[in-house]
């Protein structure tokens, strides 16, 4: 392609650009996906731009490339799928157990102190060192420790003085699990 075509088409890239968009929208509905069905057709019509003999008509012929691009993506994708006599079985985890948990732990740390509370998160829920936990609370390395020892004690005898309640099983190996962790360290 001559030096003046490639400016030409430069130049046509440049004012339709907005235009071509819009109609790749049509085309595909994810907005990453337009931009990429245009970029694509942009490339593929670079390489014919020389063959359009009325550039009027170059929307149009990049129009059908769109078109034309947007179908081989839908047959291919059509192609993955491989129909099979028997359906697999659907695995639909159920997170009741995990929300259950979840909703144990927050009411049983709320008889903590507030201390001991950031203690127990910072430590546990965000993973902090005891050294990173003693700077972000502004307390010496020792105290973090005692304070999460305490802390842990206390969940541990709420956790029991639950233990009629069927959920506190997994949320009671958890905090025996960290404790057993961090004594190991």
């Amino acid at each position: 392609m001559a030096h003046g075509e490639v400016l030409e088409f430069e130049e046509y890239v440049r004012t339709r650009q907005d235009a071509l968009l819009r109609s790749a929208r049509r085309l595909v509905p994810d907005p990453v996906d337009a931009q990429d069905l245009l970029q694509t057709a942009l490339v593929r019509t670079y390489g014919r731009w020389d063959g359009i003999a009325d550039k009027r008509l170059a929307d149009a012929y990049l129009r059908r490339v769109m078109i034309n691009t947007r179908t081989e993506w839908w047959r291919a994708r059509k192609l993955e799928e491989v129909p099979t006599e028997q359906l697999p079985d659907a695995c639909v985890d159920d997170s009741t157990e995990q929300h259950a948990d979840r909703a144990l732990l927050m009411d049983i740390m709320k008889v903590l102190a507030p201390k001991q509370r950031s203690v127990v998160v910072l430590r546990h829920w965000e993973q902090m060192s005891t050294e990173e936990t003693a700077a972000a609370l502004g307390m010496s390395a020792g105290t973090v420790k005692s304070t999460l020892h305490r802390a842990l004690a206390r969940l541990r005898q709420e956790l029991e003085s639950r233990a009629a309640d069927e959920s506190a099983g997994p949320a009671a190996r958890m905090f025996e699990r960290e404790e057993r962790e961090r004594c190991a360290a």
